[in-house]
């Protein structure tokens, strides 16, 4: 058998020479790997064998058969509709997600959202498989987003949250100029129309601290680094709104502009450390091209 020569197992093509079924052909060509990493690559569908993806184990083999090992899932397995897979293992699956889409149901919507997607995923290879949200966008935010595998996994990031997230960076168009970076500390509450009210004293609501940057900015629109420093519902949009200048598009919180025609809120580096490993994964999602227009 042949190999030719790739950057890494994970993105590997070989030229079967002899008769033999896959799982037997996929220990021999990643020797370096556990048998159990093995398994989950092909089980999560990242073996494609002449075109086709495929998680059977005993698919038949025959000499001429080109086998292949694709880091990118959804390329091959199914079609997504305002989701891309940026990284996926045993524990997490971390996405892209495009504004206009739900992370998670609402009684409007439950079908087209980021969870269904992913489930509907995930049991295409096992019927018994699952994924579990770990934080939320707004449906018109988009960017980076965190699912996990398993109930164990997703309480873990959930409890540890603040400890195992180091970065979280988003990207905000604003109305209006912004004179300088600065923070915003407030406590917030939600009322029964669901909307997230501001206090700058300490009351009954959740402490919320938001750090902004001014990257860029002109007579009509300011576009800021924001990072997180507690993840509260709507925090951003609130504090712009606090600050005096509303996120564009965010009609809710003040904005009186939709120049973009869609909200101006991107979700754009998130870093962590992962659940099993310890290791820090670092995800970094591209500004849109409409937020750099306007400044």
């Amino acid at each position: 058998m042949q190999k030719k020569a790739k950057s890494s197992e994970l993105d590997a093509e070989w030229i079967v020479e002899e008769p033999t079924e896959l799982l037997k052909f996929l220990f021999k060509m990643m020797p370096s790997k556990s048998r159990k990493s093995v398994k989950g690559i092909l089980g999560r569908g990242q073996v494609v064998v002449n075109g086709e993806a495929t998680t059977q184990f005993n698919d038949a083999l025959q000499p001429g058969d080109r086998v292949q090992i694709h880091s990118r899932v959804a390329d091959y397995a199914m079609k997504f509709t305002g989701v891309e897979i940026l990284h996926e293992d045993d524990e997490i699956i971390v996405i892209e997600k495009e504004a206009g889409l739900l992370s998670i149901a609402s009684e409007k919507e439950r079908h087209l959202t980021a969870y269904r997607q992913l489930s509907d995923y995930v049991q295409s290879v096992n019927a018994d498989n699952r994924v579990f949200i770990v934080h939320r966008l707004d449906r018109d935010t988009s960017g980076i987003m965190v699912f996990a595998k398993s109930k164990a996994v997703q309480q873990k990031l959930q409890k540890s949250w603040q400890e195992v997230v180091s970065e979280r960076t988003y990207i905000a168009l604003v109305e209006g100029t912004v004179g300088k970076s600065g923070k915003i500390t407030s406590w917030l509450t939600e009322d029964k129309t669901f909307t997230m009210r501001s206090s700058r004293k300490p009351n009954n609501g959740q402490k919320a601290v938001t750090h902004y940057k001014v990257l860029k900015s002109n007579r009509n629109f300011s576009l800021l680094e924001v990072n997180l420093e507690t993840g509260r519902k709507n925090q951003i949009r609130v504090h712009m709104q606090d600050l005096g200048h509303s996120v564009i598009g965010d009609k809710k919180y003040g904005s009186r502009n939709n120049a973009i025609g869609r909200l101006g809120l991107h979700a754009h580096v998130l870093a962590f450390t992962h659940p099993k490993t310890g290791k820090t994964l670092r995800f970094e999602s591209k500004i849109p091209t409409s937020f750099t227009r306007k400044v």
